[in-house]
């Protein structure tokens, strides 16, 4: 079954930025944590850290240019994730993020495509950034190829995305059946 539905291929640099395009090293700034920390100016200090990041807006807004800011999550290689608990290094933890039964956590397949083999990715819905679209398209245009999750897998994770958004908390609940 693989074969005939590939999750991931490889695109040009050039080729229109698309939801579920991955790019490396994307600069994300990060402002102060405490508005006390920022003083009220022309000038913030802020953090810049460099993610690897998936895209996450739809494919129509960024091909018709309808937004000016692109929104992304950082991809963490499983193998690093499994360092933020112990929970993701057993076979449970695994299992429940491969069931998508992690809300925030969303797993990707590994790549076996030349030069863009990865392990299996954890996309991180808890940490959303917003990327100007102009400094995105030209980074992801400078980074070269780029690696590119392909259909029914790049709506099963816009899907996930927005499971984890739409959540909602009932302050009382429909007591369990016993």
């Amino acid at each position: 079954m693989e074969g005939r539905y590939p999750w991931y291929e490889i695109v040009d640099s050039n080729e229109d930025l698309l939801q579920g395009d991955f790019i490396k090293e994307c600069p994300i700034i990060i402002p102060p944590q405490k508005i006390s920390d920022a003083k009220i100016s022309n000038k913030v200090e802020v953090r810049v850290i460099n993610y690897n990041v998936v895209v996450m807006s739809q494919s129509c807004d960024l091909v018709q240019r309808k937004i000016d800011l692109v929104l992304v999550c950082p991809v963490w290689p499983l193998s690093e994730f499994e360092y933020r608990s112990d929970y993701f290094k057993s076979k449970k933890g695994k299992e429940a993020l491969r069931q998508g039964n992690v809300p925030g956590y969303h797993l990707l397949n590994r790549c076996e495509l030349n030069e863009f083999r990865t392990d299996y990715m954890v996309v991180d819905f808890r940490s959303v950034y917003s990327v100007a679209f102009d400094f995105i398209l030209e980074l992801a245009r400078k980074g070269g190829r780029r690696l590119r999750l392909l259909p029914p897998y790049r709506e099963h994770l816009s899907q996930a995305f927005a499971r984890f958004f739409m959540r909602v908390g009932l302050p009382v609940d429909i007591p369990s059946f016993k």
